[in-house]
């Protein structure tokens, strides 16, 4: 690895952390509940597509939600999955550009390299889940038409939630340092979703 290599890739290391993502993750559900406080991040490609994975996560938890309810016609429904279908399409495109940039700035890795089963972008997008649980959990601890077994039992699947977020960071860093030196690697296989796709439909969509 050359000398131009290494700085890309500690820069890379120094703007990419489990606990940067975790925070960011936390301030941009806060701004889109609240609207205040959005968090301020960097101009670039990588952030901007981590930022678009979280917007899509939150849209599709909430639309998900109106897609369960029973007091709506069912072409309120048949709206709602399709609004899931095109948030879940986002959501992963945006999986796919995070580790498009991730890999434009790691160095070729070594013959030796190992390959590692779960992608930058499959961590990010899976902490960015893990946040809205915790935060949806938060919410049921503190509901007003709950008992207190309801809240107490909510209060202890937060704390495994957030052990969790923990440990999953960790695996995020570990992934991240190990791509950075060369001993280890992930691959883009791409999603193929095939329901947005018309030319994998069958009859009128």
């Amino acid at each position: 690895m050359n000398d131009s290599m290494r700085d890309a890739a500690a820069s890379l290391l120094g703007e990419l952390s489990a606990a940067r993502v975790i925070g960011v993750h936390a301030d941009l559900l806060y701004h889109i509940k609240n609207g205040v406080g959005r968090p301020t991040l960097p101009a670039t490609e990588l952030w901007a597509a981590i930022e678009e994975n979280h917007r899509c996560n939150i849209a599709l938890w909430d639309e998900e939600d109106q897609a369960r309810r029973r007091d709506v016609p069912d072409s309120a429904i048949v709206r709602s999955k399709r609004l899931i279908d095109g948030h879940n399409q986002r959501r992963n495109d945006a999986v796919e550009r995070i580790d498009e940039r991730i890999l434009a700035a790691l160095p070729e890795p070594a013959d030796s390299a190992r390959l590692h089963s779960e992608t930058v972008g499959a961590l990010i997008d899976r902490l960015s889940i893990l946040c809205l649980k915790i935060y949806h959990m938060d919410l049921q601890t503190r509901r007003a038409d709950a008992d207190a077994g309801h809240h107490e039992l909510c209060r202890q699947r937060r704390v495994r939630l957030r052990e969790q977020r923990e440990d999953l960071g960790w695996c995020l860093d570990e992934l991240l340092r190990g791509c950075a030196v060369g001993t280890l690697r992930f691959k883009v296989y791409r999603q193929f979703k095939m329901y947005n796709d018309p030319r994998f439909t069958v009859g009128p969509r």
